[in-house]
């Protein structure tokens, strides 16, 4: 059975017995899913980095490159996130407010 819209009952009219399970709701979940990959670069960075800090620290017999790849592993997974456009703030209709350009209303700080 497929999914009625509202108002498309047997006769038309919009008291069609129509069954609230079986409307699908259209939702925008882009600022959730953005959040999360920003998060799994993040930490995908630096569990990976910290894992290669922590053979390096086994390899050459030292302690610190472990905190250094975690570091770098942070670092890198923000730089990611960033360069595919997750961290920046966007309108509504998907551009950016940088676009638009300094404002024309004449309230501006600048002196």
């Amino acid at each position: 059975m497929t999914p009625r819209k509202p108002g498309s009952g047997a006769s038309g009219d919009s008291s069609g017995g129509i069954n609230p399970h079986e409307v699908f709701e259209d939702r925008n979940d882009g600022g959730y899913n953005a959040g999360i990959a920003v998060f799994s670069y993040i930490v995908g960075g630096i569990i990976v980095w910290s894992l290669i800090g922590w053979g390096l620290d086994n390899l050459w017999g030292t302690r610190w490159i472990v905190l250094l790849g975690a570091l770098l592993g942070a670092a890198g997974g923000f730089y990611l996130s960033h360069m595919h456009g997750l961290t920046s703030h966007r309108s509504p209709t998907g551009e950016s407010n940088a676009d638009g350009g300094p404002p024309t209303d004449g309230d501006s700080n600048a002196k």
